[in-house]
């Protein structure tokens, strides 16, 4: 069976969650960096981008578009998304949480730099007053796990938030303990272990190389 192939940009945005699902995983993948605006011009026109938008990924014989339905696919392929319909819930759930907050920090190198600033404090805010509480009391303290008794999208998403909120806010965990605990369990899976090494496919914090390449190939 053929590698999923990913078609984005070389760098983080929406396809870094699934770099980490499929890294988790054991997924082998590989990937197309769209770096000019035929490349995605070309895609549209060979009908590969269902809504004109980007990720996509080809796999099993599909090229499946928008971040959440590739995200669920691969997790219920790959036992990451729960036991049953109830566990599912919790984890659509969890990872709605995460999506909302990972999406003001994706949103930032996009701004200026008054922006920035104001872009920073909201995010922090939000993130000690809402987010990172709501995960602190969700965790599972007999498991150490999101939900149920294991590795699951949620405790992925939740890991990868907490990342990159880090990032620029590193004693953020300070008043979150069961946080802090779980921020050890999950980076120590063997897998994610291995995608947070250097040399992995894991992408660095977003440069300006990485914004100019994102606006020439989309035209905003």
């Amino acid at each position: 069976m053929s590698k999923p192939k990913l078609y984005y940009f070389n760098g983080r945005g929406k396809m870094e969650s699934v770099r980490w699902l499929l890294a988790a995983a054991g997924v082998e993948f590989d990937e197309v960096f769209l770096e000019t605006r035929e490349q995605y011009e070309k895609l549209m026109k060979d009908g590969a981008l269902l809504f004109e938008q980007v990720p996509m990924v080809e796999a099993d014989g599909m090229k499946l578009v928008q971040t959440n339905a590739i995200l669920s696919y691969f997790a219920a392929k790959h036992n990451l998304y729960g036991k049953n319909i109830q566990e599912r819930a919790l984890i659509d759930m969890y990872c709605e949480g995460a999506k909302d907050l990972m999406t003001f920090m994706m949103h930032h190198p996009f701004l200026s730099p008054e922006e920035k600033v104001k872009n920073l404090t909201n995010v922090e805010k939000k993130a000690k007053s809402r987010y990172l509480p709501a995960f602190e009391k969700s965790i599972n303290q007999q498991t150490g796990f999101m939900v149920g008794n294991q590795l699951t999208l949620a405790d992925l998403q939740v890991l990868e938030t907490i990342l990159m909120l880090e990032e620029n806010f590193p004693s953020i965990l300070s008043e979150f303990p069961l946080l802090q605990k779980f921020k050890v369990k999950i980076s120590n899976v063997q897998n994610i272990q291995k995608f947070l090494q250097p040399g992995s496919a894991r992408k660095p914090k977003p440069d300006d190389h990485y914004v100019q390449i994102a606006k020439k190939v989309l035209q905003f």
